[in-house]
């Protein structure tokens, strides 16, 4: 999560609007579409801060390159582009993404093990996890680490649970060595 007062701002009142609307989940999917354009395409980042092109022809870039975007975005977009902050846009997306999840009970997990998850592993580690952290479910990202050896290491925003065999050897290592 982001630490920028501005995106923070932005994405509740983006959150707030959608919600009235009914519409959360769709803004978020296009919201994390917008999050890929923007990280992926440096050189729009670069034309939309050029003092060279109007703020009007920003606007109709914007436009044209998010036409099938929910209006609402469009809108939170002209707005940034005004205030001179579209370098926020990530941010704002990150910080729309905590607003949501946290509305719906949802918290994002990494759980790093040696071989990828099945399905129903996921989902006994999400329920059997998110209880311990006050949520619903938890929203599992898989990562492969072959150093663990085995077992898992789950993370959930700050908080890490460790169970992987090599964490397990080095406590053994440490009792051993301090014995």
């Amino acid at each position: 999560m982001s630490q920028s007062i501005a995106a923070k701002r932005y994405a509740l009142a983006l959150f707030e609007l959608a919600q009235k609307n009914g519409q959360t989940g769709p803004i978020q999917e296009d919201l994390l579409e917008l999050k890929k354009v923007f990280q992926t395409n440096k050189e729009l980042s670069q034309l939309l801060d050029s003092p060279r092109l109007k703020a009007a022809k920003k606007k109709e870039l914007l436009a044209e390159l998010f036409k099938g975007a929910n209006q609402l975005i469009l809108n939170t977009l002209y707005v940034m582009l005004d205030k001179k902050r579209l370098d926020e846009v990530v941010n704002l997306v990150d910080e729309f993404t905590a607003y949501s999840n946290d509305a719906a009970g949802v918290a994002e997990a990494k759980v790093y093990s040696t071989v990828p998850l099945t399905a129903d592993e996921s989902q006994a580690i999400s329920s059997a996890f998110a209880q311990k952290v006050g949520k619903k479910v938890l929203r599992i990202e898989n990562i492969i680490d072959p150093s663990l050896l085995g077992g898992i290491r789950l993370q959930i925003g700050n908080i890490i649970y460790d169970s992987s065999l090599s964490a397990k050897l080095e406590r053994l290592k440490r009792d051993l060595i301090g014995s």
